[in-house]
């Protein structure tokens, strides 16, 4: 696996991650019995207008099976979004890519959210040091489970 920055601007690499982001959705929303995510119904120009810094994971073929967006300010990394394909789960990928931000963060605060019923993603930053900050339901129904990594 080769993790490398990427930009949904450049094609085709942004229809590409535009498909990885819908389907790693699908299997969230499956999760969490709740299809209303936003990414999820995301179009490549929407994608392509967030504010967001792009690291992506490709396996020996050069595919993309996994990727993951952040936004920093001088304090803090908040962690966007985490995509990985559906059959590259449970190898690795997640845990890569998150590691690979928490230490681009350099000591700042890193915060994520994901579904408050979505228990890989939930054991995935617990393992990784995360501490639960809260629960807030975003929309009638729909709820997330907030996390802080504590910056030095």
């Amino acid at each position: 696996m080769l993790i490398t920055g990427i930009s949904p601007d450049t094609d085709p690499l942004g229809a590409e991650l535009l498909a990885l982001q819908h389907a790693s959705y699908t299997v969230e929303a499956e999760i969490i019995d709740d299809d209303r995510i936003p990414p999820l119904h995301e179009s490549l120009e929407e994608l392509r207008a967030q504010p967001l810094l792009w690291l992506g994971a490709t396996d020996e073929d050069d595919r993309l099976v996994g990727a993951v967006a952040w936004e920093e300010t001088a304090g803090e990394v908040d962690l966007n979004r985490l995509v990985v394909h559906p059959s590259a789960l449970r190898q690795g990928i997640g845990r890569a890519l998150v590691k690979e931000v928490m230490a681009r963060a350099a000591g700042r605060r890193v915060v994520v959210s994901t579904g408050r019923d979505n228990a890989p993603a939930r054991r995935l930053y617990e393992r990784l040091g995360f501490v639960a900050a809260g629960e807030v339901e975003v929309i009638p129904g729909l709820w997330l489970a907030n996390y802080t990594y504590p910056g030095a």
